[in-house]
């Protein structure tokens, strides 16, 4: 019975999230849901860049620190292992429900395209970067990163096995391709205000913090597999010429 119960609080915990990003497109595009970035009166310019920098903050906290491995460790004395990472998604539903629920409007633009063709030419990246978040995790193990491998597996009574080291597809070229996704998301809209702008650009530079934070967190658990990718591969944007293979150096 128990492990039914895991299972079908971690299919709650990953719909939960499907329903939460699926909202936040609405919110980022002012479309269809009736609070956005940009929908609620605005305020005094000064309370809301502190309490929208406030929630970016508790957002990070968040999704920072209970990713950590020395975290886990003493989270799962609390929580049991095979619904560890569900509940890690649960929060991260939290904390994004609170953001866009408390973000305040800051009105002035930045900028604002006035050519149809051009606002439809964002409107489609911004839906290129929708797709890409999803699309990108399926290239490494969706379900596992948002906890139903985990639970399903518990259910059937097998035993949980960390996934290998690969460099599927995109990865191949960039090391970050699921932030960049994300980066598109924030960024892409034919009218940007100044809220929009503070919202997309917080959470940007703890993107590129939280990437180094978690390649010393890869390092540790893939050992040289992941250094030499780290070498070989960059970090967020594509070479242009692929470079030739380095010459082997002497032991260091």
């Amino acid at each position: 019975m128990r492990r039914f119960l895991y299972f079908v609080y971690g299919v709650a915990c990953y719909a939960l999230f499907l329903g939460v990003y699926a909202y936040l497109a609405g919110f980022l595009s002012n479309v269809g849901v009736p609070k956005s970035i940009d929908s609620a009166p605005a305020g005094p310019i000064g309370l809301a860049v502190l309490v929208n920098l406030s929630l970016v903050t508790l957002f990070a906290v968040q999704h920072s620190v209970m990713a950590r491995p020395a975290f886990k460790r003493v989270w799962r004395r609390v929580v049991p292992t095979p619904i560890e990472r569900s509940t890690y998604v649960l929060a991260s539903c939290v904390v994004t429900i609170l953001l866009m629920w408390q973000w305040r409007t800051i009105d002035p633009v930045v900028w604002d395209l006035a050519s149809p063709a051009l606002r439809a030419v964002v409107w489609t990246v911004f839906a290129v970067g929708w797709l890409a978040v999803p699309a990108v995790s399926l290239l490494i193990n969706h379900f596992d990163l948002f906890g139903a491998r985990q639970v399903w597996l518990h259910l059937k009574r097998q035993d949980y096995t960390p996934l290998p080291f690969r460099e599927p597809s995109l990865y191949k070229h960039v090391r970050h391709p699921l932030y960049l996704g994300w980066a598109v998301l924030f960024w892409a809209t034919p009218t940007m205000t100044a809220g929009h702008a503070l919202f997309a650009g917080a959470l940007t530079a703890y993107m590129a913090l939280a990437a180094l934070v978690e390649e010393r967190d890869l390092i540790a658990h893939f050992g040289a597999d992941y250094a030499d990718y780290r070498r070989r591969v960059p970090m967020f944007l594509p070479r242009l010429r692929r470079r030739s293979p380095a010459v082997p150096a002497a032991a260091e």
